[in-house]
């Protein structure tokens, strides 16, 4: 029935579809497994992708040939670039999207790859032989055979969902677990563990006062995500903010005794950057409110998404507790707020191309590695397909390290160290922030995707253009010559010293307070020479000028770093003959088989000695 596949991935959330699409468009002939065709790319929790860190990670997987970025840009319903009162390395792209339209995009967009082919039903098993996966065998006993599986399970593994003292078996609500799959890597060799995340109540929208609350609106001017420049929409929706008090704190105190998570029902550590409102009262018990986004959850839709409300508190103590919120004295439920409890394998386990170090040819992709966040799993996904496609390929895997991008910065932070609990990428994560910028994304990695074969020719020739034009910025900015009088207005108006001389434009932008578009619109033979350049390229340009000691130090420490990271240590080095090492170093280093020294230095517990001890083995 079922011919053989290059690629199989298993599950078809954020980041198995990034995994199909990017196997696919490489050449593999994928087939895509889900327990449910009509919940392909669901935003489980909040409709909405970007944020601190997270929107930079969604502008890598754009200019690396993902789909996160387009999907987005079609079904978003507000944009806004956070951090614009911080420097560029700070800034992060966010949108609200239509969560209907965005799934609907993901999976037209799937359909629309060749290669791609669909099957709707459990895995719940893999074929494995001499320790190399051979496929998968379904709930139904087909046994579908390929030469790499990706697992993306998500949350469905031995799912568990928590309503107070309700508990039910499911992946999602409505929507049953996946078994069988953590007990057959459980026997060949593998470590598991339980984490727990969770979802706020739905509300009917159109029983909401938002004369009570703030309103949030979008960017005046919204840049979107994908360099390919998607049509944006011509209007947004407006977002809410509101706030809880000590009426609901009090309420929601009376249902802890009833609280799966301080009752001990509930084994696994949920995010600690995302935590319930009943969290949030216990760990700031000192907080007298804390702050509630009312997000539409898309354009022709009443249904309301309370982000910071996330519970699993019972049901009754949810609603009374709402009804005290400002604005919600009427409201009315789609559905109560739930945790989840389910299976992840601690990542040290996986190579940096995110194979398995157990089972050759098995990769593993999403919060199945115990990350959260739709785009810390897509870019998981992403990487995940394009080194399936690879390895069976025969071709060297492909890694970014943290001085390329925040993917590698994340990937890094999971093999080396691991994780306890949900992990989400923040800008404090990466040492190279100012390199790792969301408008850089394209000329850090447009080139690498396309060598591969999977960002376009037009993508690159894009790239190019943009560089060739920051260039011919750059030689305008630091060639034009500003007349004293000629900004003697601007500048006493934004009370700076004037001109005591003729300056170079580049000079001049160097002040703080004095932005590229300002200076363009005040001076008109400066305007005139800019003006055929895109807005993209005179953004990267003025950063560039702006930050340039920044960069060219931070450029500095990469390179000095990256004698380490070239310090390659064999996979099967014997760190049992250095018996100097401490034991905690010689346990990790067993354990996780470092790739670098580079790599061995960022593992937790290590400390410089452990290094040295390495190195002078080493010969260094």
């Amino acid at each position: 029935m079922f011919s053989k596949y290059d690629v199989i991935v298993v599950g078809a959330g954020h980041a198995g579809c990034e995994a199909a699409a990017a196997a696919a468009n490489m050449g593999s002939k994928v087939l895509l497994v889900t327990m449910n065709l009509q919940t392909i790319a669901q935003m489980s929790c909040n409709p909405a992708m970007g944020g601190v860190a997270k929107g930079q990670i969604v502008r890598e997987i754009d200019a690396l040939g993902g789909y996160s970025g387009i999907v987005t840009d079609k079904s978003m319903i507000q944009f806004r670039m956070l951090n614009k009162s911080k420097g560029p390395a700070m800034w992060s792209p966010r949108a609200q999207s239509d969560r209907m339209l965005f799934a609907a995009t993901w999976r037209e967009m799937l359909e629309n790859t060749p290669n791609v082919d669909f099957y709707q039903d459990m895995v719940n098993g893999l074929i494995i032989e001499k320790d190399i996966v051979r496929g998968v065998i379904t709930g139904m006993g087909n046994r579908i055979y390929s030469n790499a599986v990706v697992l993306t399970n998500g949350t469905f593994l031995n799912g568990i969902i928590h309503i107070g003292e309700k508990q039910f078996g499911g992946g999602r609500m409505a929507e049953k677990a996946a078994t069988g799959i953590t007990e057959q890597l459980v026997s060949a060799g593998f470590e598991s563990s339980r984490l727990k995340t969770g979802t706020p109540p739905r509300i009917d929208g159109r029983s909401l006062d938002y004369s009570k609350m703030e309103e949030q609106k979008g960017d005046e001017q919204p840049v979107g995500f994908s360099y390919l420049n998607i049509p944006l929409p011509p209007k947004q929706k407006s977002c809410w903010i509101t706030y809880t008090n000590p009426a609901v704190h009090d309420i929601l105190k009376t249902g802890f005794d009833r609280s799966p998570m301080f009752a001990g029902r509930i084994d696994g550590i949920g995010p600690r950057y995302c935590p319930s409102i009943e969290d949030k009262l216990n760990r700031f018990a000192d907080k007298e409110r804390h702050q509630l986004f009312i997000e539409p959850e898309g354009w022709n839709t009443i249904e309301i998404y309370v982000n910071g409300f996330s519970t699993s508190l019972p049901e009754e103590v949810q609603y009374e507790a709402l009804r005290k919120i400002p604005g919600f004295a009427r409201f009315k439920a789609f559905r109560p707020g739930y945790a989840i409890e389910y299976d992840y394998f601690p990542p040290t386990q996986l190579r940096h191309s995110l194979e398995t170090k157990i089972v050759a040819n098995l990769f593993l992709a999403g919060q199945i590695n115990g990350t959260t966040g739709y785009e810390e799993a897509a870019c998981q996904g992403l990487m995940a397909g394009i080194n399936a496609h690879r390895k069976i390929n025969f071709l060297e895997s492909f890694v970014l390290d943290r001085s390329e991008a925040y993917i590698g910065v994340l990937i890094d932070d999971l093999i080396s160290k691991g994780t306890e609990e949900p992990y989400r990428m923040f800008t404090s994560r990466a040492e190279f922030r100012t390199l790792l910028r969301q408008d850089n994304a394209d000329i850090r990695l447009t080139e690498k995707s396309y060598s591969m074969g999977l960002a376009s020719l037009s993508r690159l020739q894009t790239v190019n253009r943009k560089k060739n034009e920051v260039d011919e910025i750059t030689k305008v900015l630091q060639n034009f010559s500003i007349e004293p009088k000629d900004a003697e207005d601007l500048l006493s108006g934004k009370n700076m010293s004037p001109l005591l001389q003729k300056q170079r434009a580049a000079t001049l932008l160097l002040r703080p307070n004095l932005d590229l578009a300002t200076l363009s619109l005040r001076i008109p033979a400066l305007h005139e020479k800019l003006r055929e350049f895109g807005p993209h390229a005179l953004e990267q340009a003025e950063i560039q000028l702006k930050y340039d000691a920044y960069i060219k130090k931070e450029k500095e420490l990469v390179n000095r770093i990256s004698q380490l990271e070239q310090l390659s240590i064999p996979e099967t080095f014997d760190y049992d003959r250095l018996s100097a090492l401490s034991m905690e170093a010689l346990i990790k280093f067993k354990k996780i088989k470092p790739r670098t020294l580079g790599q061995a230095s960022r593992i937790s517990g290590v400390n410089p000695t452990d290094i040295q001890i390495l190195m002078v083995y080493m010969g260094r």
